[in-house]
């Protein structure tokens, strides 16, 4: 199809970078199982790995089956390209791969993911980068950590599991004054709740094994580009504007413009990094990013009407949902996520640790994983599981305190969820 202003999103979920097969007709985006592509002669094969023509060479590196995933995000994140990878971890890395060097430096929302706080602690320590970890909501802490060394600035836009709501127009001021890319994570919001691109963020990533595919099926992940950073307007930033040895002295952006950071995505990040997508995973994101407006329509209503009922439980002290407007987070996420704050949120509940446990496996109809964006309501004590690597004042700063339950409220009926709540934390505090 001919993506244009005038579809909408849901039009855009089903059809963007999708066509018909044209061998077969099939109509929806067949899985292309393959590991490498026949070149038409010499000339074509030596003109693709010179990047002279965009084609496939081997699924390493491209393949039909998740270009269409690719080209799909890219359109509903408002952005120029997408360069899709195993995992959100993996996603991660390959938007910092570009940016960094060793001696090089990230400044990071203290409110993250327990997986990530420690891919960014102590994981890019092997590669020579560093992370300085600020309260994302203190903008004067966050231009006092960049330094010359610095390369980007990173936060989520609804953290996992707390529900901040980053204040995003804000953090990408301050980072556009230092010359640096925000790297926002959407992966709680998604594209139809948030679009971080609209606020100033430079690369958005998500770990498409949650809302974007929405069963949990497979591990994906992306990172999509805005295009609209200038790589070259300091030396910052040298693996995009200056020449690749590798290339034979090609420059990324001055050859590729806005297309720069997917090329090197591709071309250099997923050729020597290997973090690929596999074809299937990439189509069965594709089918679950088809239903994404509905079901996060579901997930928000459902949210709002199970975090305002435990907000008003005895056994609760609190509940984080950015969606009520007790939230000093409330009027944010109108401007940020005006269509709803999704499904992710925290309860504290009163007993501590042990209320916590308890009421976890007291639960009938949620599922205790350590997953989140399914259609499955699930819940986890983050303390206990996701963040237990980090100390005690990590796990409060990341809102995973030992008195804090995460929940991802799915798409059944409120009701029953409701009803599973009221029974587990009545058991809790027998």
């Amino acid at each position: 199809m001919s993506e244009g202003p005038s579809y909408g999103f849901d039009t855009l979920q089903i059809h963007a970078g999708a066509r018909p097969d044209p061998a077969t007709g099939a109509r929806n985006t067949p899985i292309y199982q393959t590991t490498a592509y026949v070149f038409r002669d010499a000339e074509h094969a030596a003109a693709l790995f010179n990047l002279q023509e965009v084609g496939y060479i081997y699924s390493r590196l491209t393949n039909p089956t998740v270009a269409v995933l690719q080209e799909r995000l890219a359109t509903l994140e408002g952005g120029v390209g997408a360069v899709c990878c195993s995992s959100g971890h993996a996603a991660q890395i390959m938007a910092l791969f570009p940016l960094m060097a060793p001696g090089r430096n990230v400044v990071v929302s203290t409110r993250l993911y327990g997986g990530s706080i420690t891919q960014f602690s102590q994981t890019i320590k092997r590669f020579g980068w560093t992370a300085k970890f600020v309260d994302i909501d203190d903008l004067d802490a966050v231009e006092a950590a960049i330094d010359d060394d610095t390369r980007a600035v990173f936060c989520e836009a609804v953290a996992n599991p707390g529900g901040h709501v980053a204040d995003l127009d804000a953090i990408s001021a301050v980072a556009d004054k230092a010359g640096l890319p925000l790297i926002v994570d959407n992966t709680s919001a998604t594209p139809y709740l948030c679009r971080p691109i609209e606020h100033g963020a430079t690369l958005v990533v998500h770990s498409m094994t949650k809302y974007l595919t929405g069963n949990g099926s497979v591990t994906g992940g992306v990172v999509i580009d805005s295009g609209k950073f200038d790589w070259s307007a300091s030396d910052k930033f040298p693996s995009l504007s200056e020449p690749e040895p590798a290339y034979h002295g090609l420059k990324f952006h001055e050859t590729f413009g806005p297309l720069a950071f997917t090329f090197h995505g591709i071309a250099i990040g997923l050729r020597d990094l290997g973090m690929t997508l596999n074809p299937q995973a990439a189509h069965y994101t594709l089918m679950g990013i088809e239903t994404l407006s509905l079901r996060m329509e579901r997930h928000t209503q459902n949210a709002e009407k199970v975090a305002a009922w435990l907000e008003t439980h005895p056994h609760v002290d609190g509940v984080t949902y950015a969606g009520l407007p007790s939230s000093p987070y409330y009027e944010r996420a109108q401007r940020i996520c005006p269509k709803g704050t999704g499904g992710l949120f925290t309860v504290a509940l009163k007993g501590g640790y042990d209320a916590c446990v308890k009421f976890v496996d007291s639960l009938e109809l949620f599922s205790h994983v350590a997953n989140l964006g399914d259609t499955r309501s699930l819940v986890i004590h983050s303390a206990s599981t996701t963040h237990r690597q980090l100390t005690p004042e990590q796990q409060e700063a990341a809102g995973a305190g030992a008195n804090v339950v995460r929940i991802s409220i799915g798409i059944e009926n409120a009701e029953d969820l409701i009803a599973d709540l009221d029974q587990a934390l009545n058991a809790a505090h027998a």
